[in-house]
Formats: structure tokens, C-alpha cells, sequence
């Protein structure tokens, strides 16, 4: 008898705990200390959200012989902030492919071949995970070596997968990024 009411004790102390978790995560998720919604940041008096652009270190990328493997290994992370929009896929896309490295970055060994003349995001469409970018590239430029469009496409890909709800990246024209 006695050891039934210790098993409901703890229950009944485990039960509380969770149900004070679970209002204290529910509280913060609907009023967290900005007013904002988690991504979101207020700077300057405009609503902003920090993102990752994905460009390429060679350095991180090399065998042990250092040959370069123009792999995704390459990647690296540079912050951004970009206004707060109903877009911010688009809107990340468009930044990367504008290449623009901090002297900070460029000094870290971080490159891109972004930007590409004439390459342009026309649209972009998430359904059912999958997100694909249209773009515009009237002079070829993302085409090349196997190395060199394999990194771009990975920059893409890595900067889309960033956000909820992508878990593929196609692209159109399926031309694009092709050796």
C-alpha cells in the first residue's frame, strides 16, 4: 500500500513539472521578451532577421595530400541580417548571389564566385519540402568545370536548407549548375 502511494507521489510530482515546462515554453514562444516573433530582431527601428550565406573556404576543403576536393566541406558560415519579409528565401538567395565578402571575410580565406553577370532569381516555389529556384542566367554562366558548379550549387543549397520546410532545393532550368 504504501509503495502504490510513493509511485503516485512521483507521478503526481513528474505530472507537475512537466505541465510547468510546458507553460513556461508556451509562455516565451507567445510573448518572448521583444514582442517579436523568435527570428525576428528590431534594429535601426526596422524588423530584421539574422540568416547564414553559405560561400567557400578552400582551405577547409583540401585531402590530406591538399588537393582540393571541391566539397561541400568547403562551406562556411557568414552572418547576415536581412529585413523582414514575406520572402526571406528569395531574399537570402538574391543576397548570396551578389557575392558581396565582408574584408573580413575575404582576409579569412572565404571566396565565391557570386557574382555572375546576368544571373538572376526569378522565383522560387516550396511545396511539399521541396523548394525550386527559377532563375535567369542568359549567359551561361553557371555552367563550368565540375568543381566550380558543384560549390555554387552546394552555396544555394546549404543557404535555402537554412530555412523550415526546405528539405531539397531543385533548380529551373535543370540546366543550371551542370559541368
Amino acid at each position: 500500500m504504501e509503495r502504490n502511494n510513493m509511485k503516485k507521489a512521483i507521478f503526481a510530482i513528474l505530472g507537475a513539472c512537466v505541465l510547468v515546462a510546458g507553460w513556461a515554453v508556451w509562455q516565451n514562444r507567445l510573448a518572448p521578451e521583444n514582442g517579436l516573433p523568435p527570428e525576428d530582431r528590431q534594429i535601426n527601428g526596422e524588423r530584421t532577421r539574422a540568416i547564414f550565406l553559405y560561400y567557400y573556404n578552400p582551405n577547409n576543403d583540401k585531402d590530406e595530400a591538399g588537393n582540393l576536393m571541391c566539397s561541400p566541406a568547403g562551406l562556411v558560415v557568414a552572418n547576415r541580417e536581412i529585413a523582414t519579409t514575406q520572402t526571406p528565401i528569395q531574399d537570402a538567395i538574391n543576397l548570396l548571389i551578389k557575392g558581396e565578402l565582408s574584408e573580413d571575410e575575404a582576409a579569412a580565406g572565404i571566396t565565391t564566385e557570386f557574382p555572375l553577370d546576368g544571373l538572376a532569381l526569378k522565383g522560387a516555389n516550396l511545396a511539399d519540402g521541396v523548394l525550386t529556384l527559377e532563375f535567369n542566367d542568359p549567359q551561361n554562366k553557371t555552367g563550368g568545370g565540375s568543381c566550380r558548379v558543384g560549390i555554387l550549387r552546394a552555396q544555394i543549397q546549404a543557404t535555402a536548407k537554412q530555412f523550415a520546410g526546405v528539405d531539397e532545393v531543385r533548380f529551373i532550368p535543370e540546366e543550371l549548375f551542370q559541368p
